[in-house]
């Protein structure tokens, strides 16, 4: 079940950060990124970089 994979909407919430704050800090459209509506597994490096803005181990955007 993938849901359980990408917690980025999750922790984006944890930490207050809304979808469209990441997306400008990762230089993406945010009409355009889906700013952790867990519509797809964005890729290893994308993780880590997201992890390092939400100042989180990047384990926890992934685990189960």
């Amino acid at each position: 079940d993938n849901k359980d994979l990408n917690r980025i909407k999750v922790m984006l919430a944890e930490k207050k950060k809304a979808s469209k704050w990441l997306a400008e800090q990762l230089g993406k459209n945010p009409a355009t990124f889906p700013g952790g509506a867990n519509v797809s597994q964005p890729s290893l490096d994308m993780i880590i970089k997201i992890a390092d803005l939400l100042e989180i181990d990047y384990t926890e955007l992934v685990r189960r």
